[in-house]
């Protein structure tokens, strides 16, 4: 019998909440591997954390090895298979974007220094907190000992989306849905692209939808998702963000039939700095990523992506300081 150790930080919150029970109940691991899930969040939230743990017991999960709940970041990192980095400070009402890239710099600088020290050095990270592209670059600069191609960033969320979204327009079923990518930043600068989607391997039906739709309604409606959810739930996603974690982890897994969205950091073609995390559309094979650098671009796509990049860049410039380090 096999063990694979899953680390989620941010586990007394509702996107691991959600994420932790999909994990156990799912089918991501063949059955002859156990889990030993571990729960790491700040003090005070370990009395919640031992709540979510006697839930977890008391779900009899087959899959399950073994539980830690910890404060100790040390603790939780030590020989994990993978580390899901989810908790991360929120935006609050009237905070600068600037303000919340430095507080969670400061964080994932913390966790990446601990997760260089203790993890294995095959371990995969997958960066959610938000800013979850430049967090995933400040745990690559710190965090040597993990190379860079085992950290990706989540767009799994956008898109999900974006084939939720697509699906409605067209009256499809999402599993009839490929080859739909989400280029660049997970903001509301991210370009969802229809330009190669096929619709059970047919280009047809996506060719005739008004080119109008798409840039007035289906890109910005992917891009604002978020917010139009809090405006009707008054919350943030939770349990979809957590659904596209389960996604992004079976990936990276079992591999993929289709083009997946993630945020990465790697050479390419399309003209894209290779010292950000930005979204391609890959292909993923024996767990090997690879960006797919045969597509052609038009003139509207490009300046969609490049409008992105450009916003990556700052990003990356207003946590300089921390990278010097």
């Amino acid at each position: 019998m096999n063990k694979q150790i899953i680390t989620i930080t941010g586990a007394a919150g509702n996107i691991a909440y959600s994420l932790i029970f999909r994990i156990l109940s799912g089918s991501i691991f063949s059955d002859n591997v156990k889990i030993q899930i571990n729960l790491l969040d700040i003090t005070p939230a370990l009395g919640i954390l031992k709540g979510v743990k006697y839930e977890i017991e008391d779900c009899a999960f087959e899959k399950l090895d073994s539980i830690i709940i910890t404060d100790k970041p040390d603790e939780a990192f030590a020989d994990s298979d993978y580390i899901l980095l989810v908790g991360a400070k929120p935006r609050s009402k009237g905070m600068q974007r600037a303000d919340l890239l430095l507080d969670n710099a400061s964080i994932f600088q913390k966790q990446a220094i601990i997760i260089n020290e203790v993890a294995k050095k095959t371990s995969q990270i997958i960066v959610v907190g938000n800013p979850a592209n430049t967090n995933a670059l400040i745990v690559q600069h710190f965090a040597k000992n993990i190379p860079d191609e085992n950290i990706t960033s989540l767009m799994r969320l956008d898109q999900n989306r974006a084939k939720s979204i697509l699906s409605n327009k067209l009256k499809q079923t999402v599993d009839s849905i490929s080859r739909l990518i989400v280029w660049g930043n997970h903001s509301a600068t991210q370009y969802p692209d229809l330009t190669n989607t096929l619709i059970s391997g047919d280009d047809s039906l996506v060719k005739k939808i008004d080119m109008t739709w798409i840039i007035e309604t289906f890109i910005p409606r992917v891009q604002k998702r978020g917010a139009e959810i809090i405006e009707h739930r008054g919350k943030s996603s939770a349990a979809s963000a957590a659904s596209a974690i389960y996604d992004h982890l079976n990936a990276l897994v079992n591999s993929s039939n289709d083009w997946e969205s993630m945020g990465v950091m790697r050479s390419n073609d399309y003209d894209i700095s290779n010292e950000i995390f930005f979204s391609y559309p890959l292909i993923i094979e024996n767990s090997i990523i690879s960006i797919n650098n045969d597509l052609k671009l038009t003139d509207d796509s490009f300046k969609y992506i490049k409008e992105s990049e450009a916003e990556l860049l700052t990003e990356r410039n207003i946590i300089r300081s921390i990278l010097k380090d």
